[in-house]
C-alpha cells in the first residue's frame, strides 16, 4: 500500500500545510482520496509532486462532515464520494456556537459528485471497506463531545467513519478523526473484515491530552503489538509525545509518502 499526505497540520519541506486531513491511498487496484482539508492545499500539494488527482482518483471518501475534511470539495468534483448520511447535518462548537459543518450542502454536493451514502460498512474493493458507522463499545472512548447540533443538543459525531485495508491477512487502518475512537475503530474494523491482526494505523485519533484515555489507547496498542503507528491530525502534542515514548512513531507531515 501506499499513502501520500497531501494535507495535515504540519508542513514537510516545501510543501504547504494547514489544520486540515488529505491521503492519497493506493491500495487492490484503487486509488482513493480520503478527505480533502478546508481548502485547496490538497491540490497544491498534489501539483507540487505532480499528481493529477482528475486522472488519478477512483473514489472520494469523506470521513465525516466537519470544515477540516470536507471543505476542500468546493475545489474538485465529478468523482464518485462516498461518506455517512449524516455527514452533512448542521453543528456548532459549545463553546462560541460557530459552525463546524461542511460549506457545501447535500444538494451542492450531489450536483458535484456523484454521492453514495451509507451508515453501514461498503466493500469497496476485495480488500478495501469503508466502515460506516463505528459502533461504541468500550467505555474509555466517545464519552463526552465539544459540539452540538442545530437543535442545541450533543453531537458525538454519528457519521465519524474510516477505511480499513486487508494485506497479507493483516489490517491496515487509516481514520480522518477517530471521534468515534481510534480503538472502537480497530475493533470494528476486525470485526467487519475477518482480520484479527492490526499491522498499521494511520490518521487523526482526538486525542488532546496525556490522559487517561491517550494511556488506555496507549495500552490497546501495545496488546495489539501494532507495527506502525502515525497517530496525525488532532492528536495534539501532549497524546503525541506519550505515543512518542512508547512507539518512537515519526511525525507526519504534509508532502510524506509511506509504503505499508
Amino acid at each position: 500500500m501506499k499513502i501520500t499526505i497531501f494535507t495535515e497540520n504540519v508542513a514537510g519541506g516545501s510543501f504547504c500545510a494547514e489544520h486540515g486531513l488529505s491521503y492519497l491511498i493506493e491500495h487492490d487496484g484503487k486509488t482513493i482520496l480520503l478527505d480533502t482539508g478546508h481548502s485547496d492545499v490538497f491540490l497544491q500539494n498534489a501539483k507540487h509532486l505532480s499528481i493529477d488527482l482528475n486522472e488519478k482518483v477512483d473514489l472520494i471518501v469523506l470521513s465525516h462532515g466537519h470544515w477540516d475534511h470536507g471543505d476542500g470539495l468546493r475545489f474538485i468534483q465529478n468523482k464518485p464520494l462516498l461518506t455517512h448520511p449524516q455527514s452533512f447535518m448542521t453543528r456548532f462548537r459549545k463553546r462560541d456556537q460557530t459552525n463546524l459543518g461542511l460549506s457545501l450542502s447535500r444538494q451542492e454536493i450531489e450536483a458535484r459528485f456523484s454521492l453514495n451514502v451509507s451508515s453501514t460498512p461498503v466493500q469497496i474493493a476485495e480488500q478495501i471497506y469503508f466502515l460506516g458507522e463505528i459502533p461504541r463499545n468500550n467505555q474509555f472512548e466517545a464519552q463526552t463531545t465539544a459540539f452540538v447540533d442545530e437543535n442545541g443538543k450533543d453531537d458525538f459525531v454519528p457519521d465519524d467513519s474510516a477505511l480499513a485495508f486487508i494485506q497479507n491477512d493483516e489490517l491496515i487502518i487509516v481514520t480522518g478523526c477517530s471521534h468515534s475512537g481510534i480503538c472502537n475503530i480497530c475493533e470494528y474494523a476486525k470485526s467487519v473484515t475477518g482480520i484479527n491482526k492490526i499491522k498499521a494505523v494511520i490518521g487523526g485519533f482526538h486525542l488532546k491530552h496525556n490522559n487517561s484515555q491517550t494511556q488506555e489507547t496507549i495500552n490497546y496498542f501495545m496488546r495489539e503489538k501494532i507495527e506502525i503507528l502515525l497517530p496525525s491530525h488532532c492528536t495534539d502534542l501532549p497524546a503525541l509525545a506519550a505515543f512518542q515514548t512508547k512507539f518512537q512513531n515519526p511525525f507526519v507531515k504534509t508532502g510524506q509518502t509511506y509504503q505499508i
